[in-house]
Parts: C-alpha cells; structure tokens; sequence
C-alpha cells in the first residue's frame, strides 16, 4: 500500500514536471491533396511520423491531427518549437507554421 501511494505520487511528479516543461504548439502542414489520401497513406505518415518521434525522446509528443483539405494541422507538446522542426526535417514533413497555444476555449467557457 505504501509502496503505491509512493508510486504513484512519483508518477504525479512525472507528469506535473511534464507538464511545466513542455508547452502545446500547432503546426500547420500544406500537403496538397491531403483530403484525398487513403487510410493507407494516411497510416505509412502515421508510422513515420511515430517512429521519428520514438527516436527524438518522450520530451515531444503527438497529440492528434485534423486533415482539412490540404492541409494538417497537428497538435503536439514539445519544450520548443525547435524539436517541432527537426521532427519535421528527419520525417521529410512540411511545417509551414509553428505557433504556440496560449489559450484554449469551448462551450463550456461561456459558462
């Protein structure tokens, strides 16, 4: 039971240094045609994009991606915009636009 609490308030630890380390960016990705690419293209981006990421570290993660007609719009965490661009370069992927999230809203901001 000790050993538990221990490991998980550890693990809390983890998450909150994380969390204060790394920041939410969107990147913008032109990619004509992107709304026309097949599950299986859209799976061999994913594994590259994946596997790039394994190499760099835990300290950028991949969050999700919209597709929107030639586009991606990607949501990572990462320290710097710096490691966004060199995923970027080794996967052989554009990144047209980095921007830091300053802010998120919703429906449930209005309340």
């Amino acid at each position: 039971m000790v050993r538990s609490i221990f490991t998980t308030a550890l693990l809390l630890c983890s998450l909150s240094t994380f969390a204060a380390e790394n920041h939410q960016y969107i990147i913008e990705r032109t990619i004509p045609g992107a709304q026309k690419l097949t599950a299986e293209e859209l799976k061999s981006i994913s594994q590259k994009s994946r596997a790039v990421l394994e190499s760099l570290g835990p300290e950028i993660q991949w969050q999700q991606s919209y597709v929107a007609e030639d586009k991606f719009y990607c949501v990572y965490q990462a320290p710097n915009k710096e490691i966004i661009a060199k995923h970027a370069k080794l996967g052989g992927f554009p990144a047209d636009k980095i921007v830091e999230v300053s802010g998120i809203i919703g429906p449930q901001t209005a309340d």
